[in-house]
């Protein structure tokens, strides 16, 4: 069942995280929804602009579409993730995502909020809701890449007055992580201070954690055993910071270097120890498996396993 974001934040705020998962190929997608069915948890299935330019919109939709048939009691919602207005107007036009995320996060304060409003006033004409970002992300993912040095935190005194000025529906903040494998370094977490002032200016509104993953490190060192070179400083959010994170109102979790982790560990194994062997269906069903498995925990992790129930007289959307 499809569904609006905007339905998904207002039955979980403070009560469980959705996961918002990023998928690039026919695994992931089945993968993803095998473990929505199993855990009868709601989710977001995430697609970025380098996903899109991978396969194409209308493949990736494609397969969404025969996931949801193969598993009709799921409840999901379809998302752009960090897209510019190419992707997110091309998005709403296409009537198949139920929300878009504009990424003007690198703009300064001002045009942030004006490239939000055009995006916010169009895609509210046809019902989809709009996720906009305030505060800059370190690290790499897709095509994405902010040295350190050009992070930053997003200023609590800021949340509200672009809130009021764009009209987004969620927004995306800087709490301390960052995209791809290495989240932190030494000693640096979540900065839970920032982000309950964040909540009091914010009551009620709900709020995503972008680079949510936890990057296992025994799968960082079976990589790194079957042929790998990942740094093995690689250092995630850890499951009590995220179980923490949703009760200062972190709505939407996005998951993508997890299930790029164990993709690449059950590929680089199976390709060593069979060496004779060249079928993509093995390693692919195995693939399938473990990432079902690993959604499966972190469904429970956040809350969500259950959950699905929640949406039972909810609008469905087409």
């Amino acid at each position: 069942m499809l569904v609006s974001t905007k339905k998904l934040f207002e039955k979980c705020y403070c009560k469980y995280g959705i996961a918002a998962v990023n998928v690039f190929t026919m695994e992931q997608v089945l993968g993803l929804f095998a473990a929505a069915d199993a855990s009868e948890a709601p989710f977001i299935v995430q697609t970025s602009p380098v996903a899109r330019d991978y396969s194409s919109s209308e493949m990736l939709l494609a397969m969404i579409d025969a996931a949801s048939k193969l598993y009709p009691k799921t409840v999901y919602a379809i998302h752009v993730d960090h897209g510019v207005e190419e992707h997110v107007y091309d998005a709403i036009d296409s009537k198949r995502y139920t929300s878009v995320m504009i990424d003007a996060s690198h703009e300064d304060f001002d045009k942030n909020v004006a490239r939000t409003q055009k995006v916010v006033q169009y895609a509210h004409k046809f019902g989809v809701a709009v996720e906009a970002e305030l505060g800059v992300l370190s690290g790499v993912e897709d095509d994405i890449s902010i040295e350190d040095k050009y992070a930053q935190y997003t200023n609590p005194s800021d949340v509200k007055k672009f809130i009021d000025l764009t009209n987004c529906d969620s927004l995306a903040i800087a709490v301390g992580t960052s995209h791809g494998a290495y989240k932190f370094s030494g000693e640096q977490d979540i900065q839970f201070d920032i982000l309950e002032e964040i909540q009091q200016e914010l009551p009620g509104f709900p709020l995503v954690l972008h680079g949510g993953s936890a990057i296992n490190f025994k799968e960082i060192q079976t990589i790194n055993k079957y042929g790998g070179r990942l740094m093995e400083t690689a250092k995630g959010v850890d499951s009590y910071q995220l179980k923490k994170s949703i009760q200062y109102g972190i709505c939407k979790v996005n998951i993508a270097t997890d299930i790029r982790l164990i993709w690449t560990r059950v590929h680089r194994e199976f390709f060593i120890d069979n060496p004779e062997k060249f079928d993509p269906i093995i390693p692919g069903k195995t693939y399938v498996e473990e990432q079902k498995k690993f959604l499966i925990e972190k469904f429970e992790l956040l809350g969500a396993t259950g959950k699905a129930k929640d949406f039972q007289q909810v609008e469905i959307l087409v």
